[in-house]
């Protein structure tokens, strides 16, 4: 793991630590368990014919700083729905990506479209958090999740009824997404070691996992073209952060990327 990366997740790890002196872990969890009830309308959205779009509502990242001075998440949100997004993925990391658990919360409330709750899930505690803002998925990530973890946190996933986004990065973290019961798998062409861009890892990695698990293309997504080539290796879902946050027609851009399907 990286030093940044490491840095980002000790962090959520003392957030968390943080919140349960406010609200106790068990208290936490029976709340999320008493509405349990779910029907996995993230990966249900996914799922369904051509390609899916999630779109983020991002503030900030720590590669780019500051992306949106001007952040009105629940006009984005509302935009993203109304231009046919699939999902909306809402940063929820304070310090690196200025996201808040609120903006899950009012956007999730706002909108019938799937949420992604996006952090550093590093605790049960945040998955009850999640449930509770009203996601339908949450992010958990290979590179700072042991394989027992992320297997554990996969089954509390299914007894809420959210859809876990398995974030892998290389051939290993896929085959370790694969054996831990992954039923979605997101690629990053994002390398968290250096955040450079490599949009063809996800081609690279699309043969290395099953047909009946979807599939998700993470970051370096920018042009049509780009759909396209997914599109034809038979990526069922594609993320766009970045690209998105800073088009000034958001409705107008993804309709330019659907353009070649």
């Amino acid at each position: 793991m990286t030093d940044i990366l490491k840095t980002i997740a000790d962090a959520a790890k003392s957030r968390i630590e943080n919140a349960k002196r406010t609200v106790s872990e068990e208290e936490i969890r029976q709340a999320a368990y008493d509405m349990a009830k779910g029907e996995f309308l993230f990966e249900k959205a996914l799922a369904k014919d051509g390609m899916s779009f999630i779109c983020e509502c991002k503030k900030a990242s720590p590669s780019k700083g500051i992306i949106a001075e001007d952040f009105p998440y629940l006009d984005i949100a509302r935009e993203y729905e109304a231009a046919g997004a699939s999902a909306i993925s809402v940063l929820t990391e304070p310090q690196w990506f200025m996201g808040s658990l609120e903006y899950l919360r009012e956007i999730a409330s706002e909108v019938k479209i799937p949420c992604l709750r996006k952090d550093f899930t590093v605790d049960p505690y945040m998955i009850y958090e999640a449930k509770l803002a009203g996601a339908s998925a949450v992010l958990l990530i290979c590179s700072i999740l042991s394989a027992e973890e992320l297997a554990s946190y996969i089954g509390i996933c299914d007894d809420l009824g959210l859809s876990a986004l398995v974030e892998a990065h290389d051939a290993d973290e896929v085959s370790t997404a694969i054996d831990c019961g992954a039923r979605v798998i997101g690629v990053n062409n994002r390398n968290l070691k250096d955040f450079s861009v490599d949009p063809t890892n996800c081609l690279r990695l699309r043969r290395l996992i099953p047909d009946n698990v979807l599939f998700v293309a993470e970051s370096g997504v920018k042009t049509a073209h780009d759909i396209r080539a997914l599109y034809d290796n038979k990526v069922d879902a594609v993320l766009i952060g970045e690209a998105m946050m800073r088009s000034d027609n958001k409705s107008q851009f993804l309709r330019d990327l659907r353009s070649l399907l």
